[in-house]
């Protein structure tokens, strides 16, 4: 699966990958994929093959113009809803390319997949991911005050964070996206 929008290509991994990716997983910037942390080339090299088995959800964000991976979008099917994530290199934010790889990853997972349910997690503590999420037009549907732990403390106890729902329908990204045009 290949997505092209105006700056941007989505892809599925390839091994040649291995350079850009570390360069956002040597520290992820929020705790729920802290566990995805790797840091080292060989580490990046495994976890790109595993990748590279799933190219209908996962996939690799470029530019355009150069072929850099800036960053990725993933997620999974339950029946008819899925859930997306997304990380991205640092150095790439404030730049609009979240929002476009968001932006057409929501229509191939609403108008190519069929999906009815798009909805989304973040922390509470996580503005950029929340207004990233706000701008898609997703609606917040909830907060799970103390839902999970990814990290501890500095005492060894698990830091728990809220955990806030956001949620779309494919009939509401239809009427969305018609307005725009």
């Amino acid at each position: 699966m290949i997505i092209e929008t105006e700056r941007l290509i989505l892809r599925p991994f390839e091994l040649k990958d291995a350079a850009d990716v570390l360069e956002y997983l040597e520290d992820p910037e929020v705790h729920c994929f802290s566990d995805m942390k790797l840091d080292n080339l060989n580490d990046v090299g495994k976890v790109i093959s595993r990748r590279m088995e799933e190219t209908d959800y996962y996939l690799a964000v470029t530019l355009k113009e150069t072929g850099k991976v800036i960053g990725e979008v993933f997620g999974g099917p339950e029946e008819d809803s899925f859930s997306p994530c997304w990380m991205y290199n640092k150095a790439y934010q404030g730049k609009g390319y979240a929002f476009e790889a968001g932006a057409a990853y929501f229509d191939y997972l609403f108008c190519t997949c069929g999906f009815r349910r798009i909805y989304a997690y973040t922390e509470e503590d996580n503005i950029k991911s929340q207004g990233l999420i706000r701008k898609l037009g997703m609606r917040h549907e909830g907060t799970f005050i103390e839902y999970v732990s990814f990290v501890n403390n500095p005492d060894g106890t698990p830091l728990y964070e809220n955990t806030m729902e956001f949620a779309m329908l494919k009939k509401e990204w239809v009427k969305m996206k018609d307005a725009v045009k």
